[in-house]
């Protein structure tokens, strides 16, 4: 095989660790505070309490998986009412399509979970090994008492932030006090250990060495956003128009014909991704920003307009390279893809939220017993069994009143209601739980449900004390002569 074969081409380039320089400026300030929020809303919020009563949690944000319930402030979302969570997860990928037809990759750059921590795992090594040509510096040199002090000090604040990561996860689904009670004495179960576990180790891994590649290998959006943007999406861009020819500064003074841009490289040393934002649009740009910080500050110092490397549409990009002035942001934005999308997602919100504000405290349902249908008591009576599944979902232990009537919503004089075997209209339902009981309905002797094959009937339930009222439909089944 010759030396020149293709098949000797490695199909696999090894990774080129990345150093991104310190850089400041409007967007790294973004980046720091919206870092802060999201960190500090993921680490505290399994400890803020909220007030529900004895019987339930006061855990603001809980997943209950052993009562299979979502505690959220106020908000408690059961089984059968996973549509919400459905709705939730359909609004964020609608938001993900809205911003990014509208800014590009703005959820990479400022938002995504991988960005997040791996700007919080640079910030460490930045604070134990320096800045970027420190940071290169020790990366090259053989291993020796320097390299493995700073080393070990940079993995093990790793390792912590990926063992809180890891323990502020499993907060989310047990009572948080309890369980950090319980991890510190060894009595938590082998799942939180195991979860806790592969969290850290998964946080540690993406976060201290995978970083970059996380987003080009395993994460799909780059290759899905080509679809959501167009000629109007907002994006970073160089203005090679202006920049080119590029060339270096000699003391002051830029040659005649040479653009602005100066060769310095800045651009490219602040980048997370390891890119030149100078040879166009690439995949692996997640548009942060720290490019236009570092690129600005370049042009500050040798006296040229800031904007060399920009947020841009396609559009303006053929406006300036002919002279004319870009179009208004908000033309931009404000286009029918962008309104379609912002239609579609607030009608999902709109739509759970009314759901949310509509649904019954009161969930009834009646199931009649088919065998037997009916049963005829000694004294000629009618006897239909049902099983009743009544849902409490107040805090507290609730009496609720049962009723029967026609279709219509006409008495029924001749219908006797039995809980238990017992005479009564009254149920007690325990706290935040579902009760199942068995309900009789008799009718009189030869009385018309008696007589009649079937009967539709409705059966109401209404919280004593309260307003809230729901019924069900059901049928009475007679002797039909």
């Amino acid at each position: 095989m010759s030396a020149t074969d293709p098949s000797d081409t490695p199909l696999y380039a090894a990774r080129e660790p990345v150093f991104p320089r310190r850089v400041k400026g409007s967007f790294r300030t973004l980046k720091w505070v919206l870092m802060a929020v999201m960190l500090g809303i993921y680490y505290i919020t399994p400890w803020i309490r909220w007030e529900r009563g004895p019987a339930l949690p006061d855990q603001a944000v809980l997943i209950d998986l052993a009562n299979r319930r979502f505690f959220f402030f106020m908000i408690e979302i059961w089984p059968h009412e996973f549509y919400f969570v459905a709705g939730l997860l359909i609004m964020a990928g609608l938001g993900l399509f809205l911003f990014t037809s509208a800014a590009g990759r703005v959820w990479c750059g400022y938002a995504c979970p991988q960005t997040v921590w791996t700007d919080l795992f640079v910030l460490v090594e930045r604070w134990v090994e320096g800045d970027r040509n420190n940071r290169i510096r020790l990366h090259r040199q053989k291993w020796n008492a320097e390299k493995i002090r700073k080393r070990a000090i940079k993995w093990t604040a790793w390792l912590l932030i990926g063992l809180a990561t890891g323990g502020a996860w499993v907060f989310y689904f047990t009572d948080a006090p309890t369980l950090l009670r319980n991890l510190v004495t060894g009595q938590a179960s082998m799942v939180a250990y195991t979860t806790i576990g592969v969290m850290t180790a998964t946080t540690f891994a993406f976060g201290g060495f995978a970083r970059e590649q996380i987003c080009v290998y395993a994460c799909p959006w780059p290759r899905i956003q080509a679809a959501m943007m167009d000629e109007d999406t907002i994006t970073i861009a160089y203005r090679e128009w202006r920049g080119e020819p590029r060339g270096k500064l000699h003391k002051g003074v830029t040659p005649e014909g040479q653009g602005d841009c100066i060769d310095c490289m800045a651009c490219f040393n602040v980048c997370p991704m390891g890119i030149d934002i100078r040879n166009g649009q690439q995949l692996e740009c997640i548009t942060c920003g720290l490019c236009i910080d570092a690129c600005n500050e370049m042009m500050d110092k040798i006296g040229k307009p800031r904007g060399l490397i920009g947020y841009i549409a396609l559009k303006d990009e053929n406006r300036e390279r002919a002279g004319e002035h870009p179009k208004n942001v908000w033309k931009h934005i404000f286009r029918p893809r962008t309104i379609l999308y912002f239609t579609l997602w607030s009608g999902v919100g709109i739509a759970l939220i009314a759901a949310l504000f509509m649904r019954s405290p009161i969930d009834f349902n009646l199931t009649p017993n088919r065998d037997p249908l009916y049963v005829i008591q000694g004294d000629g009576t009618v006897r239909n069994i049902y099983t009743m599944r009544l849902r409490n979902k107040n805090g507290e232990e609730t009496a609720f009143r049962i009723t029967v009537t026609g279709e219509h919503g006409e008495p029924l004089p001749d219908v006797t209601l039995l809980l238990e075997g017992e005479k009564a209209d009254e149920v007690k339902a325990p706290a935040d739980s579902t009760l199942t009981q068995r309900v009789y309905l008799e009718a009189a002797p030869k009385s018309p449900l008696a007589l009649a094959e079937r009967t539709d009937l409705r059966v109401w339930v209404e919280e004593v004390g309260a307003p809230a009222r729901v019924a069900v439909e059901t049928v009475f089944n007679g002797t039909g002569k």
